[in-house]
């Protein structure tokens, strides 16, 4: 389903009653709502939540930028490093007014908030500006945009940044996929290759759109530091990571976690950059937790 939210028009998807509390699921960069897997989805449904997935703006079947081009990444770090801001397309504040807005354009006034990597961080910024909107937030294998954290390991971030050609078939995308899954996911939970390969079949299918991507990282890095916004949650706040995140390190969680007044902190071991389907139940129950 589409809906026009903060000007934009997003995909979007529901489950469960309505007349449970709402919550909302917030997913990281270039990656389609489709990658909240559905165990994870159903497991939140039975705990008693109406569940909201959608698409970010510039990925999935949500509104595509495609006329702004690809930033310079370099420009975009440097300005921010000299206190400065880039001309952007949009920039990560917009994505949080964008999970606004979509609340605005399905009449709730109040959600549970749940990002994940860049969808922590949108629903960091959601808690910070619109505390009013928030009952409670949930910021998965995140970080603060502190430059002290401890940087992706570098074969991780390899995996991420290799690109395939343009023009690019299913063929050409498995062997990406499948080494990026490798690179950052969970060394204690390794995705089955049969079901890696059929999300990535489905996720070509449904949208290829590798640009979009870029403007996101772009909105990431341009957002910089969020530690002193981050004092100004008043939402009861969860902080999961995992203990083994080659991606976003595990010290991502815990500056998160010490950033926000009360926040509590789950680090979950042999869990790296991905929401294994053996560690459902554990997460479901985390986020339920806080959310009561």
């Amino acid at each position: 389903m589409q809906i026009t939210a903060n000007g934009v028009t997003l995909e979007y998807e529901t489950f469960g009653n309505t007349a449970n509390p709402p919550l909302l699921l917030i997913m990281g960069l270039g990656a389609q709502l489709t990658l909240w897997p559905e165990e994870l989805v159903e497991a939140l449904v039975a705990r008693g939540y109406y569940v909201i997935r959608y698409d970010n703006r510039d990925i999935g079947l949500s509104q595509k930028f495609s006329d702004a081009g690809v930033p310079n990444f370099k420009r975009v770090a440097l300005m921010r490093l000299l206190g400065l801001r880039a001309r952007l397309p949009y920039r990560l504040s917009d994505m949080a007014a964008d999970a606004v807005g979509l609340l605005d354009a399905l009449g709730i006034a109040r959600a549970h908030v749940v990002g994940a990597s860049m969808g922590g961080m949108i629903a960091q910024l959601v808690a910070a500006t619109y505390p009013e909107r928030v009952l409670s937030l949930t910021s998965i294998m995140s970080t603060t945009g502190n430059r002290r954290v401890p940087p992706a390991r570098p074969e991780a971030m390899a995996a991420l940044l290799d690109r395939p050609p343009a023009g690019a078939t299913i063929e050409d995308i498995y062997p990406i996929g499948i080494k990026v899954s490798r690179a950052i996911g969970s060394p204690a939970y390794p995705a089955e290759e049969t079901r890696l390969k059929d999300r990535i079949a489905r996720d070509f299918t449904r949208s290829y759109h590798p640009t979009g991507a870029a403007r996101q990282l772009a909105a990431i890095v341009d957002d910089g530091d969020r530690r002193k916004r981050l004092k100004a949650v008043t939402a009861p706040t969860l902080v999961i990571h995992g203990a083994d995140d080659p991606l976003v390190p595990v010290e991502g969680g815990r500056d998160t976690a010490a950033s926000i007044a009360g926040a509590q902190l789950k680090v979950i071991p042999g869990m790296g950059h991905d929401l294994p389907l053996q560690l459902v139940d554990e997460v479901a129950d985390a986020i339920a937790g806080i959310a009561r």
